[in-house]
C-alpha cells in the first residue's frame, strides 16, 4: 500500500471528452480524493450512486474529486473511454473521470482494486487509503460512505484523519498482460 504521508503522484490523463486533467489542476483545494474505479466491477456499481452523492456533498465544500480507470479495455471493453462517458452521464458524476491507458498512474499510486480510494490533504500528502464504508454487494449494509466521509470531514476541518483505516475491497485492476505491477 502507498504509505500514509506520501505526496500524491503526479498525473495528466484524458477525461471522457479527451481533455487532459492533471494533478496541478486541483492546486489550492483543501482535500483531494482520487478514486481508482471502473464501469463493470460489481463493487463500484454497488457504491456508484453513493459516489455521485458524495461529489454533490463535498465539491461545494471545496474538496476536489477525480475518478481514474486503469483497466485493460482490450479485454474489458465495458471500461472503454466511450463507455466511461456513458457511465459518468448516467450516474451523474460531477467529477472528472479519467482514463489511464498506460496504467502508469495506477502503478504510481500502488492501486490494487476498484474501488481504491485515496484522500490527500492540502499539501497533497496521503492521509487516507481505505474503504468507502462497510457495505458490499449482497451484505445488506446500507451504502453511506461513512468511512470516506469521516476522512474528508477531518481533512476539510484541518483535523487529523483517524488512524484505524479499513482497506478497500473490490475487483482487482485488470492489468494488461505483461504490465502487472510488482507490488502484489
Amino acid at each position: 500500500m502507498l504509505p500514509l504521508g506520501t505526496v500524491a503522484p503526479d498525473f495528466r490523463l484524458p477525461d471522457t471528452s479527451g481533455k487532459p486533467v492533471a494533478l496541478a489542476d486541483f492546486q489550492g483545494k483543501p482535500a483531494l480524493l482520487v478514486i481508482f474505479m471502473c464501469n463493470h466491477c460489481p463493487y463500484v456499481k454497488h457504491i456508484a450512486a453513493g459516489l455521485a452523492q458524495l461529489a454533490r456533498d463535498y465539491l461545494p465544500r471545496g474538496a476536489a474529486i477525480v475518478g481514474i480507470n486503469a483497466n485493460d479495455v482490450a479485454n474489458y471493453p465495458d471500461d472503454s473511454p466511450a463507455k466511461m462517458a456513458q457511465e459518468a452521464r448516467s450516474m451523474g458524476y460531477l467529477f472528472p473521470y479519467l482514463y489511464d491507458a498506460s496504467q502508469a498512474v495506477a502503478k504510481a499510486y500502488r492501486a490494487a482494486c476498484t474501488p481504491d480510494l485515496f484522500v490527500f490533504d492540502r499539501e497533497r500528502r496521503l492521509v487516507y487509503r481505505g474503504q468507502f464504508d462497510d457495505s458490499r454487494p449482497g451484505n445488506n449494509v446500507p451504502v453511506t460512505g461513512k468511512d470516506l466521509r469521516a476522512a474528508l470531514d477531518a481533512v476539510l476541518a484541518g483535523q487529523p484523519v483517524a488512524s484505524g483505516q479499513k482497506a478497500s475491497i473490490g475487483c482487482n485492476i485488470k492489468w494488461k498482460r505483461g504490465n502487472e505491477p510488482d507490488y502484489f
